[in-house]
């Protein structure tokens, strides 16, 4: 089970494991066609239980925009998407949007958070906006 900290679990078991950890993050793929989300390591595949998010933004890079994913993909943060966590606040976002015009749930991590409130902005009405790359984006769910 992928928790909505982070950590892995398999019958209750926390897995501890630094280099099995990354492992599953890396080999996190969602399938749309069966709405579901899998770990894939070598020939081996297993749907896996999520709890929250399927993905972790492990870096934000306000320049330009973009964030990389628990899955070491990068793509554009699509900041009409943040929203914050139900279960404790924390920022989660849409990514994986050529899979699912939705897409999945990914969650930010401590550092990447902090990274992107260092770029909020808040206008004198209250209004929440994002810098990125020198341009001021709305933050609606924020």
């Amino acid at each position: 089970m992928l928790h909505h900290d982070g950590h892995w679990s398999h019958e209750g078991v926390r897995l501890l494991n630094r280099r099995l950890r990354a492992a599953f993050d890396k080999g996190v793929h969602f399938l749309p066609d069966q709405d579901c989300f899998v770990v894939q390591l070598g020939r081996f595949r297993g749907q896996i239980e999520v709890e929250e998010a399927g993905f972790f933004v492990r870096e934000f890079e306000p320049g330009s925009g973009r964030i990389r994913l628990s899955d070491q993909s990068w793509e554009s943060l699509d900041p009409a998407s943040l929203r914050p966590s139900s279960l404790d606040g924390a920022l989660l976002c849409r990514v994986k949007r050529d899979l699912t015009a939705s897409g999945v749930l990914a969650r930010f991590d401590h550092s990447a958070q902090a990274d992107l409130l260092l770029a909020v902005e808040e206008t004198a009405d209250g209004v929440f906006q994002l810098r990125v790359g020198g341009n001021l984006q709305l933050l609606p769910g924020l």
